[in-house]
């Protein structure tokens, strides 16, 4: 394990500067939080894992580095959720491609009318965390499948697990990055729009919410374990469940600016402040650590046989705008 721990930390050392989300400490809180807080029938192989994942919490942005531009262009939109950017689409789709998709309808629409709103309405603009989040979560499953089947046959299960904490990182990530308000706005980095409150329009916002302030107050994995409950979301959609966690954190934003304007968050003592950060991080801890039993309990069951088969012209729901049917 100590082997891991050194190689995670030597490629987050070697990475390139970029936007950190939540900073390291509260990823890594969120990360090793939600293991620590899985019950005993639950997924308990990862806690020997924890030292990996939480080192690896900051993985996902290290795929973001500009000289990477492959890379960053098919993962930034992953770190976030800019509700207010698309309205004008409901039901969410339950594709990725389709998302991206009616953008482009939604961009070719406007961008005579409304230049200006028709420049950002594209994946970069609008995020697509939930989905980088419940492809994560489909992968889990698949590798608790496997490691459900070697257990049962008495192999090695340890390349499974270790292929299984690895998903748990990008998980970890996505899920903590939406328990911050400040990732499900596109006021992300300064209010945007109508600004009736006169909340700050500079940048450094998002990084002395979530880095500086979660830096200075120390938080620990100690502040936020009492406040994780017992597991839930056995049951439901998975993606209306994701779905529903970012519009919980997002509908926060306003009290973010708030608290801001009261001292810049300049005060690592201010009580409301550390309130949100308790109160968020532990959602997000709470949230990963259901996703991860749910993963575990669906696991246990062979994978559902869908006919026709979701590439087959036939299926009735079929798209041929992406050559598959969605979910």
């Amino acid at each position: 394990m100590r082997i891991i721990l050194l190689a995670a930390s030597a490629v987050l050392s070697l990475s390139p500067t970029i936007a950190m989300a939540w900073g390291g400490t509260a990823h890594t809180v969120i990360d090793r939080a939600a293991i620590e807080a899985i019950p005993d029938d639950g997924p308990v192989f990862l806690r020997k894992y924890e030292d990996y994942i939480g080192a690896s919490s900051l993985l996902p942005d290290s795929w973001r580095g500009d000289s990477e531009n492959f890379s960053k262009i098919e993962e930034d939109p992953n770190h976030g959720w800019f509700r207010e950017q698309f309205t004008f689409l409901k039901p969410i789709p339950r594709s990725r491609y389709e998302f991206v998709i009616a953008l482009y309808k939604q961009h070719e629409k406007i961008k005579d009318s409304d230049p200006e709103t028709a420049a950002r309405t594209n994946v970069r603009w609008t995020g697509t965390l939930p989905y980088a989040a419940i492809e994560a979560y489909d992968r889990i499953v698949v590798c608790m499948r496997r490691i459900r089947a070697a257990n049962a046959a008495g192999a090695d299960a340890s390349v499974a697990e270790q292929n299984c904490a690895f998903d748990v990182i990008r998980l970890g990530h996505y899920i903590g990055d939406g328990a911050n308000p400040m990732h499900d706005s596109v006021s992300s980095d300064g209010w945007r729009g109508p600004n009736p409150h006169g909340y700050t329009t500079e940048r450094s916002v998002h990084g002395r919410f979530e880095s500086r302030f979660v830096d200075g107050m120390k938080l620990s994995v100690a502040d936020i374990a009492p406040r994780i409950g017992k597991p839930g979301r056995r049951n439901g959609d998975m993606f209306d469940a994701v779905l529903a966690y970012l519009d919980a954190s997002g509908d926060k934003v306003g009290a973010v600016f708030a608290l801001e304007k009261r001292d810049g968050f300049a005060n690592f003592a201010d009580r409301d402040v550390r309130e949100m950060i308790y109160e968020r991080t532990a959602a997000g801890a709470t949230m990963l650590r259901d996703m991860l039993c749910r993963a575990w309990t669906e696991s246990a069951s062979p994978p559902a046989k869908v006919e026709p088969s979701p590439l087959d012209f036939a299926n009735p729901r079929f798209n041929p705008e992406t050559g598959s049917a969605p979910d």
